[in-house]
């Protein structure tokens, strides 16, 4: 007769069966002897508080608090995503022009980056001097050495007399039409001296430039004198002296300005300090509090559209260590090249000794 099962009917008219036991729950182990999870229960619901008490107004002041902290939070979160992937995807530099580039420094460490504007323009586009086909001159040369928080900035006026390898003396603008990128990185290499090595680029484009100031809702910009230009692109801009705000199409006028007819006198300082302008006005647009309700409502069209208006060798992590730097130290003055004199066809001459006082400058020595 076999051993017979514990658990099982001893009856042969039911089935046989066995008795299993879980384990308790930790929450049944931490329970004092005889307390059952009925007896929790009923103390949960003694001690509920009752809706309108002050109590319950508390819990829902921090429920509204959480989930207004989550929606926050996922609403950024989707924002640095757009960002990546935008980044990601954005037209970058020619091959040529990443070779050119010197290796060494991140944007943690120290970094030195040369920025180009480049005065292309969209077919239809009437502005003397400005091109619509062949190859472009640089508009604007800027150079920014970012590090940590950090950021000092130098600009080389376009009409500096420089020795473009290859092609002799002209003008500095021109390495970029006769070469390209890659000849305007060892241009700018050659002509500054001093150890200056160029780590990055970043190549702005006149064309997406309006969307990414539309993106930010426009910007604000204070003349200490009027401004008033030719007719270029079929449009003219005109602004008194006293405060403004720009859409992006009135933006890239203002920045693009080569005669102002309230100053005639002007030189190309002026307009490279107008551009300096419209980017300490992007700046501001993000970084001041009265404007971060608007911006944190645009955040994730300002993250797409951001790194579509340039073209560079970084990527989504190096963009947003750029950004983030740009955002934190990038409030200082501009330091622009100082000419001494005139050249031939009326290019001008920088002296080796401001050239090596602008570089020590620029690199923190």
């Amino acid at each position: 007769m076999p051993p017979e099962t514990p658990g099982a009917d001893p009856r042969p008219d039911r089935p046989e069966y066995r008795v299993y036991r879980s384990r308790p729950r930790l929450a049944d182990r931490l329970r004092r002897p005889g307390q059952t999870p009925m007896d929790l229960l009923r103390r949960r619901r003694r001690g509920a508080v009752p809706p309108g008490a002050p109590g319950a107004r508390r819990s829902l002041r921090r429920r509204i608090l959480k989930w207004g902290a989550i929606a926050i939070g996922s609403w950024i979160l989707l924002s640095i995503v757009i960002f990546m992937v935008s980044a990601q995807t954005a037209p970058g530099i020619p091959s040529s022009a990443d070779n050119a580039l010197s290796g060494g420094g991140n944007l943690v460490t120290g970094s030195t980056i040369l920025v180009l504007g480049s005065d292309q323009r969209p077919p239809g586009t009437h502005e003397p001097g400005a091109a619509t086909t062949g190859p472009s001159r640089s508009d604007s040369i800027l150079l920014l050495h970012v590090g940590f928080g950090t950021v000092r900035k130098l600009s080389i006026l376009r009409d500096t007399q420089a020795n473009v390898p290859g092609f002799g003396i002209r003008r500095i603008n021109a390495a970029y039409a006769l070469g390209g990128p890659a000849l305007a990185i060892k241009t700018v290499e050659q002509f500054l001296g001093n150890g200056i090595q160029i780590n990055h680029l970043v190549l702005v484009s006149f064309t997406n430039f309006p969307k990414l100031i539309d993106a930010l809702g426009g910007i604000d910009i204070t003349l200490k004198r009027c401004v008033s230009s030719n007719r270029f692109g079929g449009k003219r801009i005109a602004l008194r002296a006293g405060d403004h705000h720009l859409t992006g199409r009135e933006a890239l006028r203002f920045a693009r300005v080569r005669k102002n007819r309230c100053a005639p006198n002007e030189d190309d300082r002026a307009r490279a300090a107008r551009q300096q302008q419209v980017l300490a006005a992007m700046r501001d647009r993000i970084a001041s509090p009265t404007s971060w309700p608007s911006t944190f409502i645009r955040l994730p069209l300002i993250s797409w559209e951001a790194p579509r208006a340039l073209r560079t060798d970084m990527h989504g992590p190096g963009l947003t260590a750029l950004f983030t730097d740009l955002l934190t130290g990038g409030s200082g003055a501009t330091e622009v090249l100082k000419p001494t004199g005139l050249g031939p066809g009326g290019s001008l001459i920088v002296p080796t000794s401001e050239r090596a006082r602008a570089v020590r400058q620029l690199l923190g020595k």
